[in-house]
C-alpha cells in the first residue's frame, strides 16, 4: 500500500516483529496526517537497549527505531516505561507535526 491514493491513518500502532521497527515508522510516516498519532510497543526491551553491543536483532531494530525517532523532525515524541507482572518495558508515543 502507498500513501498516494489513500486516506491519511491515524492512529497508528506498531507493535510487530522488532527488527523492522524502523521500515514500519516510515511507512507510518507516509500515511500519516498532522496530528496523527504513532504509537510503538515494547521499546525497552527490559533495559536491552542501551546496550549498544547486543547482538539479538530485536534490540537492535528498537535501538534503530529510538534513534530514527529522536531524529525524526516531522515528530514530536516521548517514551513511558511500564511496570507490571511481566517486568518493565515501555512504549512511544509521537503525533505527526
Amino acid at each position: 500500500m502507498t500513501a498516494e491514493g489513500n486516506s491519511p491513518f491515524n492512529p497508528i500502532f506498531i507493535d510487530a516483529d522488532k527488527p523492522n521497527n524502523p521500515d514500519y515508522f516510515k511507512w507510518a510516516l507516509k500515511l500519516s496526517r498532522p496530528g496523527s498519532l504513532i504509537v510503538a510497543d515494547n521499546v525497552v526491551r527490559n533495559g536491552a537497549v542501551i546496550d549498544a553491543t547486543s547482538s539479538y536483532p530485536s534490540v537492535q531494530g528498537v535501538r534503530r527505531f529510538n534513534e530514527l525517532l529522536a531524529s525524526e523532525p516531522r515528530v514530536s515524541a516521548t517514551a513511558i516505561q511500564t511496570v507490571g507482572s511481566k517486568g518493565y518495558d515501555s512504549f512511544a508515543i509521537a503525533i505527526v507535526n
